[in-house]
């Protein structure tokens, strides 16, 4: 099968001029290129050697005929309610660069086709694979994702991940790394201001995950602790932070697992009286740049998005060249102390 042309260091460069420069036939350039037929050690080296003196790149289009694959993945991505959709977009941009390194283009998919959109996918062609964004923990997708004849990796952990490949951030030790860290710092109450009320509601995982750590780390630490999720406007953040003060006036430590509500809630403490860090310590679950940009910068474990990202289509790209992959790969939280978190106050302190 011949190659496309393109166009070389010194200009346009063709098959053909590769197989006269290693003196073959053009057919015997695009064995040793597709690796469709056995050739000689001698003949491939002669042929790679033109290749390389000629500065001849194979078409991607070409390439992707030669071995039977489109050279594209799948991104399903998760525009839905709930989701900060600038935290979104770093886990794309990390997959797409990713990809780009192996010679992959990326399809953006929006997850509210659900498995239909998978099949639809699948069935077409289009992509070699599929990273998953957004996963439940009960999600419908799963046993698809089992039965479909193209390689996946899920960035999340359903219930069950069994005969899956997921990465993640581990949540569950992230919400408990949070509560460890206020604890030590003497704070007896504290709170923990999550994910709006829908992606809960969905069952998403990252946000039970992350609220059952809080819950089991606050138990073992023998520190009162409340948990509900939080909105992203102003107006509803201001109200969860007043029910929150005027309810639990001793709570002096607080998680933030919403992104697009850091901000707000800083506003809102202000506004009901409470000082950051004085009265009220604050460690957010959230991309470095969230943290720092903050005033005061917060106390934060990192969202490692670009890691993520990246080792999602690592493990994507094992899968699709036969080699075995973990089922669960979940990175292990990164808390980095700032200004927004200090020794609890004595006089607020929870007393039981």
């Amino acid at each position: 099968m011949a190659e496309a042309d393109v166009a070389g260091p010194a200009g346009p460069v063709t098959i053909a001029e590769v197989a006269r420069h290693a003196n073959v036939a053009p057919s015997t350039v695009s064995y040793v290129l597709s690796g469709k037929r056995a050739i000689s050690a001698t003949t491939r080296q002669r042929v790679l050697a033109s290749v390389r003196a000629l500065g001849y790149h194979p078409h991607a289009g070409a390439r992707a005929l030669a071995s039977n694959r489109s050279n594209v993945i799948a991104l399903v991505l998760p525009l839905r309610d709930g989701m900060h959709v600038p935290v979104v977009m770093r886990f794309a941009v990390s997959v797409v660069t990713s990809a780009r390194q192996f010679d992959h283009d990326v399809l953006l998919v929006t997850a509210d086709e659900g498995a239909d959109g998978l099949r639809r996918i699948a069935a077409s062609a289009m992509v070699d694979g599929l990273v998953l964004m957004d996963v439940e923990l009960d999600d419908r997708r799963v046993p698809l994702l089992r039965a479909l004849d193209r390689p996946s990796v899920l960035i999340g952990l359903p219930a069950d991940p069994a005969g899956l490949t997921c990465v993640d951030l581990d949540f569950h030790r992230a919400g408990g790394a949070c509560v460890g860290y206020l604890a030590a710092l003497g704070h007896r109450s504290i709170a923990l201001l999550g994910a709006p009320q829908a992606v809960y509601q969905r069952g998403t995982g990252f946000a039970h995950r992350t609220l059952a750590g809080f819950r089991e780390a606050a138990a073992a630490h023998g520190v009162t602790a409340t948990a509900g999720p939080c909105e992203e406007n102003l107006a509803a953040v201001q109200r969860r932070i007043a029910e929150l003060v005027d309810r639990r006036p001793r709570v002096t430590g607080l998680v933030v697992h919403n992104e697009a509500a850091v901000e707000h809630v800083l506003v809102a403490l202000r506004r009901a009286g409470r000082r950051v860090p004085e009265d009220m310590s604050i460690v957010a679950i959230c991309p470095d740049e969230v943290a720092e940009r903050a005033s005061p910068p917060l106390t934060s474990v990192l969202v490692p998005a670009e890691e993520v990202g990246a080792q999602a289509v690592n493990l994507l790209m094992h899968k699709l060249e036969g080699k075995p992959t973990p089922e669960s790969s979940l990175l292990a939280p990164r808390l980095i102390a700032r200004d927004s978190t200090v020794a609890a106050p004595f006089s607020l302190g929870e007393s039981t």
